[in-house]
This record gives C-alpha cells, structure tokens and sequence, in this order.
C-alpha cells in the first residue's frame, strides 16, 4: 500500500496535489491509499494499467475526497483489452496487468463546470464499491471497449450531465445494483449509440433525473430519463431492469424509462429486455418505447404518469404482463391521469393489466398539462395484438379505444364506470377507416368480456368486429 501523503499530497483542499499524486501512482505499491482529506487536482489523474499494472485506489473507508478542479475526469482508467469476454481471446499482459482495477470507499466532487467523475476505456472488469461522485459533468463515463464492469453501492448525485453515461461503447456483461443514482439533469442511466449486451440495472434507487434539480435555464424541455437507451446509431439488447425505484419529477418529453431504438422490420436494435418489480412513476411518460423487439413488463407498480403511463411507437413481441397502473393515494384528491397507448405495433400481449384511471378524469394536480387522450386504453394501426385478463376501470373519455387494427382479441377483459357520475362514453370504441364495401375480413373479436354501459353505451363497433358470450349492462 502507498500513501499519496507520502509521495507530498497535502491533502488540505488548497493545494494542488495533481503532480503527488501521479508520483504516487507511479512509483507506488499498486494499492494507492487517500488518508482523510481533501485532495484538490487540476488535471486527470490518468492510469494506464499496461504500464503501472494492477492498480486500486481507495479513500481510507470514505473518509477522502477528489476536489476536480479542471476539465475531464478525476481519473481516467486506460486498458488495452480489445476482444470479447472469451476466455480464449484475451492477450496474457490483460490478466497479469491489466484485470479488475478497483475504485473504492472515496468522494470525486467538481469545481469546474467541464470535470467528470471517472472514465473507462478498453479496460477489463473495472469495479467501482462505495464510491459517491457529485457535482461534475458525468460521474461514471465509458467509452470505446470494456467488459465486465461492476457498479456496486455508490452514490451518484446531482450532476449537470449524466450519472452512468454508456457513450457509443462496445460493453457485455455489465452489473449496475444497489446504488443511488439521483438528480443528475441529462439521466441517471444513459446509453448513446454503441453495441450493448447483458446489462444488469437491479436494486438501485434511481430518482429526479432531470433540470428540475440542477436548473439550467431554457433546459426543461431537453428529453432526459431516469433510464435512457437511445442505440438509433448502435445496439442494445439482452437486458433487464428489476427490482428499482424510479421516480422523478415532471419534466417535458421526460421519461422514467426510454427506449429509442432503429432497425429494419425484425432486426430492430433495443430488444430481449425484462422490466420487472419496479415502481416507476412521476414524469410524462413512465414507460417509452420506440422501435422495440422484444420486451416482457410485468410485476411493477406504475404511476402519475403526466400523459401516459406506457407509450410504445413501431415495435413487435411486446409482452405486458399483470402491472397495476394507477395513483399514489397519498395525494388523495390530486390525481394525474393514466393510460397506455400501441402505435404502429405488431404481435404484442396485454395480460393482466389493471389499469383505472383518475376519479376526475383528468389531471387534478397543479401545474400539469391537459391530458389529450381518447382513451384508457388506445391501440393505433396495431396488427395481432392480444388483450386478455385485463380491468380497464374509469376510463375517460372511454376505455379501449382502436383505430384500424387488424386481428386483434379482445377477451376475459372488464370495463367499467364505477365513478358516481360516470365519465366514460363507450366501454370500447373500434373505428375502421376503410370504406365498407373494400373491407375484408378484420380478424377482430370480442369475447367473454364485462362491459359497463357509459353515457354513449357499451360498444361502439363497426360490423367487422365479431362479438361472443359478452356481458353487457
């Protein structure tokens, strides 16, 4: 072990201790140890494993703090490993120098507006424990190549960039637990581009993550997410989000979680994800997804979503599961209203779902937007979409909605109207813009379901649409 006070690091938040410290790291045992202080650098401390070989860095059980003071990040972490995580492919110098450098137990906080946290760059099974950044640009910024990272127990908070930023990096078998990822303006979790394969997100409390917190004027609007993938330039897939909390407060085009994906019919780019046990709520849309493959929801508690709860444009094989969607009755009569809406999709399931809406039918919360809806439930030019087992309960201006879709099942499912003064029109409303004399068969059914009467009647459908062993009012 090495002490950087050793190497003359003052440690006392005044000094520039820059230079003590890549002396340290240099000349040091390998194991580089901050004594409670604070250690103030101007430039990156850079550790080019392939030269200084097994290296960790600790901060004396997180008694230490970085004070960057300079642009870039505090440390900036170098591998040369440029193959996969096949045990057959790593060149010797990676396991005799180069595996698992540990960040641990210490403090990185910004003094100027361009610092970061720490970098990662073709380096193998980098592990960060216990680590609180705070106050930079991006805390945790991985580029170009890595494997097997470990983000474990940190704490990452308020930021003006990103909390773990994914930019453009060829990145498997990626673990993010047990961390508090919280207020940082551009998402707490952000994927840019790159090509992006079994990631872990599960445990953490995820929250805030948008200019709310860090207020850069004109900046409401930017899209930001607690979760963000956006791969129109790359790949994600083989993912699951489990078992977090996220939250936030409102913000325009904001998510909770966000998939932006790209891709011809059937190689689309985000796919083969499960997003389970989660609570997720507060902000526009608490689930976005965009040119999707691939996704299994269910398990979660979702919430005060200001437009809807679930969006989900241009995507195939997605299976929502038994979610309930609903409100936080803590607010009482401050509701936002709920809904979930399919655009343009094909071969999904709705299962389970129980889905109510607000008991005004509207945003009730100060400060919200009008909700501009059809329905609880609305499906736009869908194709083979199943909707089974589902309560679909206060629906405003109706339950289910549809527009021009095409085999489609609707069945085991109840709507209704249980508000005093009911609010609902239609319990299901089935709109076909051909003509009816070009029709061809639809493959549409309803079936075995309770429909409530609201104050237009129960079903609102066109001829096309069979109907079997239904109970209306």
């Amino acid at each position: 072990m090495s002490s950087v006070r050793d190497f003359g690091a003052a440690g006392d938040g005044q000094t520039d201790d820059t230079d003590a410290i890549r002396h340290a790291l240099s000349d040091g045992e390998g194991l580089l140890e901050f004594p409670r202080g604070e250690y103030r650098i101007t430039k990156t401390i850079i550790v080019e494993l392939g030269k200084i070989s097994r290296t960790a860095i600790r901060g004396s059980g997180g008694t230490a703090k970085i004070i960057m003071a300079g642009p870039g990040p505090a440390f900036f972490f170098i591998g040369t490993h440029d193959k996969t995580a096949d045990p057959t492919g790593f060149k010797p110098g990676i396991w005799q120098h180069e595996r698992m450098p540990l960040l641990s137990e210490i403090e990185i906080a910004g003094e100027h507006p361009d610092a970061d946290g720490v970098r990662f760059e073709r380096v193998m099974q980098p592990t960060l424990t216990n680590v609180l950044i705070r106050k930079v640009r991006h805390a945790v910024h991985i580029t170009k190549r890595s494997r097997n990272v470990l983000i474990s127990h940190c704490h990452i908070y308020q930021n003006t960039g990103i909390g773990v930023f994914l930019d453009h990096v060829n990145l498997h078998q990626t673990i993010i637990t047990g961390s508090h990822i919280s207020y940082c303006r551009l998402g707490g979790v952000r994927i840019q581009g790159g090509e992006i394969r079994n990631l872990q997100i599960t445990g953490n409390d995820i929250e805030y993550n948008n200019n709310r917190a860090i207020g850069v004027p004109g900046a409401d609007a930017e899209p930001t997410a607690e979760i963000y993938i956006d791969v129109e330039d790359g790949s994600v897939r083989e993912g699951t989000i489990c078992s977090n909390t996220l939250q936030a407060t409102y913000s325009p085009n904001g998510s909770n979680i966000r998939f932006i994906g790209s891709g011809t019919k059937g190689n689309h780019r985000a796919g083969m994800w499960a997003i389970s046990g989660n609570l997720i709520g507060s902000q526009a849309i608490n689930i976005h997804l965009t040119s999707a493959l691939g996704f299994a929801i269910s398990g979660n508690y979702i919430y005060s979503g200001h437009d809807r709860n679930i969006v989900i444009e241009g995507s195939r094989s997605i299976a929502i599961g038994a979610n309930t969607l609903g409100h936080n009755p803590d607010y009482g009569d401050k509701e936002l209203s709920t809904g979930v809406r399919f655009v343009d999709c094909e071969e999904c399931t709705v299962t389970g779902l129980i889905l109510q809406d607000a008991l005004a039918g509207q945003n009730t919360v100060a400060g919200t937007v009008k909700t501009q809806k059809e329905g609880l439930l609305e499906l736009v030019r869908c194709r083979r979409i199943n909707l089974t087992g589902c309560q679909i309960l206060e629906g405003t201006p109706n339950g289910i909605v549809l527009d021009d879709c095409h085999d489609t099942l609707i069945s085991a499912c109840t709507v209704l109207d249980s508000r005093e003064t009911k609010l609902m029109k239609a319990a299901i409303v089935w709109r076909d813009s051909k003509e009816p004399s070009s029709r061809k068969t639809s493959g549409n059914l309803i079936h075995a379901c309770r429909i409530g009467s609201g104050t237009e009647g129960g079903l609102v459908i066109p001829t096309t649409v069979r109907q079997s062993e239904n109970l209306t009012d």
